[in-house]
């Protein structure tokens, strides 16, 4: 038998429930799961947390080749790693000549507490 959390405008009588009653705040909707999903995946590598954190330390953007040079991998890896925080917009790039430049998406970061916030406390 797989015991199941119920909410509080559950209409089944607390004799036929398996456990109490669980109270619950407001609750992340679908689109909410997914987006946080999908910030905890990028965040979840060391070298992506690493580089986050060199960007974040920056007071301009920064060249892929400075990036690079700060760590024991070729620049394709890096440049994975440069995507993958992009696509979930934790930074920003673009060209100067030849070459790729980032910078910390200073208002995404500033949303990720509040995000843990409304996971945690709902």
């Amino acid at each position: 038998m797989t015991a199941t959390l119920e909410r509080t405008t559950s209409s089944t009588p607390a004799a036929e429930r398996c456990c109490p009653v669980v109270a619950t705040g407001a609750l992340v909707d679908d689109s909410q799961a997914e987006t946080y999903a999908s910030w905890f995946k990028a965040l979840a590598d060391p070298t992506r947390i690493r580089i986050l954190n060199v960007l974040a330390s920056a007071d301009e953007p920064v060249c892929v080749c400075e990036i690079t040079e700060q760590f024991p991998f070729s620049q394709a890896t890096i440049s994975h790693h440069l995507k993958v925080l992009r696509d979930v917009r934790f930074i920003f790039s673009k060209r100067r000549g030849t070459f790729m430049y980032y910078r910390v998406n200073r208002a995404c970061i500033s949303a990720f507490p509040e995000a843990a916030r409304q996971i945690l406390n709902g």
